[in-house]
């Protein structure tokens, strides 16, 4: 056997408990596999312009789109994608629909972004 051959074997011998315990402790396939889709929704510029802007205020999709000097139309597809993803929330106030972040997850998971970003 080769030195990396030789390296590779004492590797793995050598971190079997390692290896078992993060099997032990690794979620079910179906459970990293959502987690891997909502980071995908976190992956538009767009996206994260508007959760930003929720995690400030709760405002209505004119609001957005005047902010975001974009189409009424654009903000609410991507308000969709964030509201299937339980990311945003809803409220009607007479005509108008309002949203939010869905909870204080959301907003931490925003504000962590930008201190990782910002180091």
């Amino acid at each position: 056997m080769d030195a990396v051959g030789d390296k590779t074997s004492e590797y793995l011998m050598a971190h079997d408990e390692i290896v078992k315990k993060v099997i032990d402790e690794q979620p079910d396939d179906e459970i990293l596999y959502d987690l891997a889709e909502l980071f995908k929704v976190f992956g538009d510029s767009t996206r994260i312009k508007i959760l930003y802007a929720l995690s400030v205020s709760e405002l209505c999709v004119g609001d957005i789109a005047q902010l975001l000097n974009l189409s009424q139309s654009s903000v609410s597809h991507q308000l969709r994608i964030l509201k299937d993803a339980k990311l945003v929330r809803f409220r009607r106030e007479g005509k108008v629909v309002f949203y939010a972040l869905d909870d204080d997850h959301v907003r931490t998971i925003i504000s962590m972004g930008m201190e990782h970003v910002e180091e």
